[in-house]
């Protein structure tokens, strides 16, 4: 009897994406969050905030990505043709943020055009992975084992109000993350902006959640059919619960606590998409036992994976562990 590793592969890939979005989300954020913030001391704070992680938090893209193309070629095939400009701009707004990442800083680099580029390009990607999303819950349109759509599909009135969703939830993480990483005015100012960001990603959360059951009965029958109402509901519960533990430890002027909160509510907001679309890897025809590859390659490619995986985690700890602390200027970690 073969043993069936699709999900395990399909726990594999969740954990990749939601460890891209919690961990590529607050330095996406904190590059947005340039647009309000124009002191050239606090942007390089900013920056040295999350210089040391940053740009390892793209292995968890890769290994989604790689990873959806090797064991569900069929979705990735799929997917690919109806996100592929999204995707595109994605791509090279990660290119050329990390190009200003670097550059900002070169010896007579002209500092306020590759901030500009900085923030522009944060803004991009944050904004493209939100109408990825967006059309990842419309879903696409397949006739055989192809799709049957348009390479401009995604720009819909829906994966629009994602991608403008996924920028207030990462400018969120990115404010949260200052507040638990600075001091003193930059500190309070990122306390400030996390609240207006909090209501707004609020807003959008009920926006979407009013959205999704409206237009697709499946998601409707998933979430208030008997007793999945119930077996749903810390769900919703828990993501009011949050949030007003968030309110609460911004007032209280917190420091760890608020970027803990953020972080829940993204993962509650992970696993409320998990029970929308569950079991379709190309939502709403094919599975992932529809777009799974053979299990003999499977079976080849978890092995390379389960020793890649806990390696990519422990460098993960560690780092963030190693640069702990608040950051502080010309004087590095504290």
């Amino acid at each position: 009897m073969t043993l069936d590793l699709v999900p395990l592969w399909a726990g594999i890939l969740s954990l990749a994406v939601l460890m891209y979005v919690l961990l590529d989300g607050f330095d996406l954020g904190v590059g947005m969050l340039f647009f309000f913030r124009k002191h050239d001391e606090d942007r390089d704070l900013m920056v040295a905030s999350v210089a040391p992680v940053w740009d390892f938090n793209e292995t968890w893209l890769i290994l989604g990505g790689g990873g959806l193309l090797a064991v569900f070629p069929l979705a990735f095939a799929i997917i690919m043709p109806a996100v592929y400009f999204p995707i595109l701009l994605m791509l090279l707004g990660l290119v050329f943020r990390g190009v200003a990442f670097e550059f900002r800083d070169a010896p007579a680099a002209r500092k306020r055009l590759w901030n500009v580029a900085f923030a522009y390009c944060s803004l991009i990607a944050t904004f493209a992975q939100g109408i990825i999303l967006g059309n990842f819950i419309r879903g696409f349109p397949v006739s055989g084992r192809s799709f049957s759509g348009t390479s401009w599909d995604w720009i819909a009135p829906f994966p629009l109000l994602t991608g403008l969703g996924l920028m207030v939830g990462y400018c969120l993480l990115g404010a949260t993350w200052l507040i638990m990483k600075t001091e003193g005015e930059l500190r309070e100012w990122a306390r400030g902006m996390a609240r207006w960001f909090l209501l707004g990603l609020l807003a959008f959360i009920v926006m979407v959640s009013i959205w999704t059951p409206l237009e697709q009965a499946r998601i409707a029958q998933r979430w208030f059919s008997f007793p999945n109402i119930v077996l749903f509901s810390p769900v919703p519960l828990l993501t009011a619960a949050l949030a007003l533990l968030l309110w609460r430890s911004l007032k209280r002027n917190r420091d760890v606590l608020p970027f803990v909160c953020t972080m829940g509510l993204f993962v509650l907001a992970y696993t409320g998409l998990i029970i929308s679309l569950w079991p379709y890897v190309a939502p709403p025809s094919v599975t992932l036992w529809d777009a799974a590859t053979a299990p003999m390659s499977q079976q080849f490619l978890i092995v390379g994976t389960m020793f890649l995986l806990p390696v990519i985690l422990l460098y993960v700890f560690w780092s963030y562990w190693v640069f702990r602390g608040k950051v502080r200027a010309g004087a590095g970690y504290h």
